[in-house]
């Protein structure tokens, strides 16, 4: 029996969500989600593979190639997300009743280096209009909660507030630039096809796009003036069937002013965006990890290094099928083929001894006729959370997959001790091939694993409720994907998650 009412039979029909799907996100929450069976966490020799200068200057040059000869590529950016996160610490600061500051805090820290954030001149403006007075002055009278408000309050500089990826990040002689602007210029270092065009695609907010097409409309102009090439920039937004339902915390549906409560289903929501993507190669990497100019070189070489380390796993893919298909094959080529399988892609099946020649060129085929994505992985030199891990698939089966601590048994000692031993983690910088050897397009939604979701806590209107996110766009969602982990440095990966980061060396 149904558990929607007439009116709400009407909202998922709006919103395009089936009652079936309604339905399979009620019984998630009230069935919870399985955890994943583990073999092993990927390690260098294991699931990660640490390349030599002379491995990485090979693949530098075939994916050198793959453009030359006109390959398609695009740079797809996950931007939805607000900066609110970044300023906690500084929103509980001028909520307080009082202008000290702890010793070592983050809002001490920050007003003791004022002079080294990106937005200086816009923090000098939005206190002359905010205060009447300038910077110096409040410095001076340790007004340090009017310096605090007229970066995050509206009416200053309206930090708390924007997305974070049209936030000033680096200072530059000739002004100051946004993660945005800096993945224009990394995406012509690194993505420039043989037409001279830089092709990139952001994920924004509904209630930021305004915004991000008036600031592409000043920085596309100087990007193509500074590099000389042309930027063909799209945005989408996450498609309204892929909220989820909430509910109460007795899992019934959530009414808010008598009308089912939607949330967004969180970045997994997304694989649908890059299944709209017309390119057969896609980098992804999150809005935040950028840095200036000055300190690109080595992000742009490991980009270089992970896209040929694709089309290197992505030649052996096309003649190993090609051969499969064309009848003509030896048990010998077979065993190659499986080895590829087990050395390249880290995918292991102990039922393939058992299947004869027919069987085993079938089952091969399948699994080498998906999508692909090499992912970089830096050492973990910080706490022990999620990553790369070794997984069973539900076919017995067993390849890469990065996982999210959620999904991970706490009950088993032995995963346990697994988290607490893994070497690397995901700094979210991979790049795809989402198309056949044919030309045309997987249908990415088919290689989701359903099961990989979670369920979080939130409220709303003062209310408890509970949310569903769907399975992660690197996590779930790209499940049934051919994968390769290679490791990168550790300089390759410089998000800025609160606004101290900015502070860093990286950042300046």
């Amino acid at each position: 029996m149904s558990n929607f009412r007439p009116q709400d039979l009407t909202l998922l029909e709006t919103r395009g969500v089936s009652v079936d799907e309604a339905e399979a996100q009620i019984s998630r929450f009230i069935n919870g989600f399985p955890f994943l069976k583990i073999e092993s966490a990927a390690t260098v020799g294991r699931g990660i593979k640490r390349l030599s200068a002379a491995e990485e200057d090979v693949a530098i040059e075939r994916w050198k190639e793959y453009l030359q000869a006109g390959g398609e590529v695009l740079k797809f950016v996950p931007a939805s997300g607000a900066a609110s996160r970044m300023f906690k610490a500084l929103f509980s600061y001028i909520d307080g009743d009082t202008d000290e500051l702890k010793p070592g805090s983050p809002v001490a820290q920050l007003i003791e280096n004022l002079d080294k954030l990106p937005f200086l001149a816009e923090l000098q403006e939005a206190v002359k209009k905010m205060h009447g007075t300038t910077l110096a002055d409040l410095v001076e009278q340790k007004r340090n909660r009017d310096i605090i408000a007229a970066i995050v309050k509206p009416e200053g500089m309206n930090y708390g507030n924007l997305p974070k990826g049209l936030l000033k990040f680096h200072s530059y002689a000739d002004g100051s630039r946004t993660p945005l602007e800096e993945h224009l210029t990394e995406g012509a270092q690194t993505a420039a096809n043989s037409s001279g065009v830089v092709n990139l695609h952001f994920t924004v907010s509904e209630q930021h796009v305004p915004l991000f097409k008036a600031k592409l409309a000043e920085a596309i102009p100087a990007a193509e003036a500074r590099t000389g090439l042309k930027f063909d920039v799209t945005m989408s937004t996450q498609k309204a069937s892929t909220d989820t339902i909430a509910v109460n915390p007795d899992n019934t549906p959530f009414l808010q002013d008598d009308h089912l409560l939607f949330r967004p289903g969180g970045h997994g929501a997304l694989i649908e965006n890059l299944n709209d993507i017309d390119s057969a190669v896609v980098f992804i990497k999150n809005i935040d990890n950028v840095v200036p100019d000055s300190r690109r070189d080595i992000t742009v070489r490991y980009k270089q290094v992970i896209g040929g380390v694709l089309m290197q796993a992505r030649d052996r893919i096309v003649e190993a099928i090609a051969k499969i298909d064309s009848g003509d094959y030896t048990d010998a080529d077979l065993a190659g083929i499986e080895t590829f399988m087990k050395d390249t892609l880290c995918f292991h099946d102990t039922r393939l001894a058992s299947l004869d020649k027919l069987d085993k060129a079938n089952y091969l085929r399948g699994k080498l006729d998906r999508p692909l994505r090499v992912c970089g992985m830096v050492k973990n030199e910080g706490e022990p959370g999620g990553g790369p891990f070794i997984t069973y698939n539900a076919d017995g089966s067993t390849s890469p997959q990065i996982l999210e601590s959620t999904q991970i048994d706490p009950a088993k000692p032995e995963y346990a001790e697994m988290l607490k031993t893994a070497t690397h983690f995901n700094p979210v910088d991979l790049v795809c091939c989402i198309k056949r050897t044919d030309g045309s397009h997987y249908n990415l939604p088919d290689y989701v694993d359903a099961d990989t979701g979670f369920i979080s806590s939130k409220s709303a209107g003062g209310r408890e409720l509970r949310a569903l996110e769907l399975p992660g766009l690197w996590n779930g969602a790209m499940s049934d994907w051919n994968t390769i982990f290679v490791e990168v440095p550790i300089e390759t990966f410089n998000p800025v998650k609160v606004v101290n980061d900015l502070l860093r060396p990286a950042h300046q």
